[in-house]
């Protein structure tokens, strides 16, 4: 598969397919979104916002919340907001994530299958790392979505000018229903 793509990579480029996305480094609306990494919002909340290329920064991960302050999410968000400009931040949840519900002793097990041996998987956890607390997910999809806007919105290192809000977008439809 990765061959396939770097082959549509140098096509795209030798055909300038480029020259449509070319935009610099600032966000034109001013806004960061955190977000889920889920395969169904990679086109549909950009078209269903109304964002181009260049006009938001969009920051990424699995279930689109914040569970550590000083994880790289929040770090993100803070060179967003003091090295490009970005004046508010919309966390973006989304129906059927696959995050809630997600299982750490499943986690684990499928870790196991895959070959990771056990001595690694207890070594974590000698290290302090709280592996059932950081692979679990949430039960509910809105009360994960309002920790992580109360999360950044009391940082103490975010300003408190710059506007937080919370949202969930149905997968389907694209329709996003603030919360909090």
């Amino acid at each position: 598969m990765i061959e396939e793509i770097l082959a549509h990579n140098r096509r795209f480029v030798a055909e300038k397919g480029y020259e449509r996305f070319i935009t610099d480094k600032y966000p034109n609306r001013r806004i960061a979104i955190v977000t889920c990494m889920d395969t169904r919002l990679v086109e549909l909340l950009p078209a269903a916002l109304g964002f181009r290329n260049g006009d938001v920064k969009i920051i990424k991960n699995a279930g689109g919340t914040i569970t550590n302050p000083f994880d790289s999410a929040v770090r993100s968000l803070l060179v967003a907001i003091y090295e490009l400009g970005v004046e508010e931040v919309m966390v973006v949840g989304h129906t059927g994530c696959g995050v809630q519900g997600m299982d750490s002793a499943q986690m684990q097990r499928l870790m196991r299958e895959r070959g990771i041996p056990e001595q690694h998987i207890t070594l974590m956890k000698h290290c302090g790392i709280d592996l059932d607390g950081w692979l679990h997910g949430f039960d509910d999809t809105p009360a994960a979505i309002l920790e992580t806007v109360d999360l950044v919105r009391n940082h103490p290192l975010v300003p408190r000018d710059v506007v937080v809000k919370g949202y969930i977008m149905d997968s389907t439809t694209g329709a996003l229903e603030p919360i909090g």
